[in-house]
């Protein structure tokens, strides 16, 4: 008998740990879960051993070291010309994923709903669950996954307390446009509506795609809490740092739950990550978005020579791929066949979906944050699909 809460037993062991167990088992190339096969910037190592020789070992400020959420600040001014009190309008979390479920505790009750886009981040739902909310989905849909205005404002009702807006949108890849933006703000401000901005790719855009902050929008500052992460831009997945910004009152509010769920993320690490904001930025961001735009245009060709029907990601280190002409059968079954018979790990992304689950049934996830000796290796393989 199962003794996990009715309210999470449906989720399960993530899909991430599944495939990577597939990955192990097949000795498959991990194209599935996104995280880097490399390292970062070695000076932000060294940063972090100097932290933690420097007595810096203890618990500090819950909100975030002041070192770093100075950084941050500092950061946000200087890109996007949004000023935030570092004291009172930043806090520190244990990466954006602990930030997503603070931020929810924080500023949902039970009875409440939550919009998500679907395909979704599988943290999400989660999230809103242990809140006691109600998911309401906007669906996606492949190829271009462009936003259908009358499907977002049937998702708003009386009850709609928050939007989350992952943008740049994993695992889609998509960069919300202009309108798209101008749209969620007009339906938010309209049914006062809060919005929780997922930005933890928002320095990975490619082509002619920008980040633009919800908080930057008319009448938006003060209704977005926005999440931002370490982990994504300097290729630190693993150290756990990430922030929530915004108006005091929404800060406080996922800072009342944070405190309670881990208190303070590690003082060394955050010192790192507030050298990475002062040292590491320009023209590092512009030398990481040329070489991950390069990973992305390998693997696309790699995908669509063997017969991939391929959505061009315009943000993320991610790509959605149809396989269709290549296997029949569900994602899932495509998953296995692929790392078994093939060798490469992918993601089946139908567990993305809630509402429409047969929009991700014939479409894989790839990631292309890896080596590009990886990528090779893994195009090799894949070229066996089209013999």
């Amino acid at each position: 008998m199962s003794r996990t809460a009715t309210r999470l037993a449906p989720f399960g062991t993530t899909i991430f740990a599944e495939m990577t167990a597939l990955a192990l088992e097949h000795d498959a190339i991990n194209l599935g879960q996104g995280f880097p096969d490399f390292e970062g910037p070695e000076a932000l190592v060294e940063t972090a051993v100097d932290a933690l020789r420097g007595a810096n070992n203890q618990y500090i400020r819950s909100m975030g070291h002041p070192e770093l959420v100075s950084a941050i600040a500092d950061h946000l001014a200087g890109r996007y010309d949004l000023a935030f009190d570092p004291m009172t309008e930043i806090t520190v979390t244990c990466g954006a994923t602990e930030g997503i479920t603070a931020s929810m505790l924080g500023l949902v009750e039970p009875g409440d709903e939550v919009v998500l886009f679907e395909p979704f981040y599988d943290s999400y739902p989660a999230a809103v669950a242990m809140a006691g909310a109600t998911p309401r989905f906007c669906t996606l849909r492949f190829p271009d996954f462009a936003l259908d205005e009358a499907a977002l404002a049937a998702c708003f009702g009386p009850r709609t307390k928050l939007l989350v807006l992952n943008d740049p949108h994993n695992p889609t890849g998509k960069v919300f446009d202009a309108d798209e933006l101008d749209l969620i703000a007009r339906l938010c401000r309209e049914h006062d509506v809060l919005v929780l901005a997922d930005a933890v790719y928002e320095h990975l855009t490619f082509d002619d795609a920008h980040y633009v902050p919800m908080a930057g929008l008319p009448g938006m500052r003060e209704r977005t809490l926005t999440l931002s992460s370490a982990g994504k831009t300097w290729s630190y997945t693993g150290w756990k740092v990430g922030w929530a910004y915004g108006p005091r009152d929404l800060v406080a509010a996922a800072q009342s739950a944070h405190q309670f769920l881990t208190f303070c993320t590690p003082a060394p690490m955050q010192l790192a990550v507030a050298r990475a904001m002062r040292e590491h930025v320009d023209p590092y961001l512009d030398e990481l978005r040329v070489d991950y735009q390069d990973r992305r245009d390998y693997l696309v060709g790699a995908l669509e020579s063997a017969g991939f029907e391929v959505a061009l990601p315009r943000g993320t280190y991610f790509a959605l791929a149809a396989f269709g002409a290549l296997f029949e059968g569900d994602d899932r079954a495509f998953a296995h066949y692929l790392a078994a018979e093939h060798g490469v790990a992918c993601i089946p992304p139908s567990v993305f979906y809630q509402a429409e689950p047969e929009a991700g049934r014939q479409l894989a996830r790839f990631a292309f944050c890896k080596r590009q000796s990886t990528l090779a290796a893994a195009a090799e393989r894949l070229a066996g699909l089209a013999r």
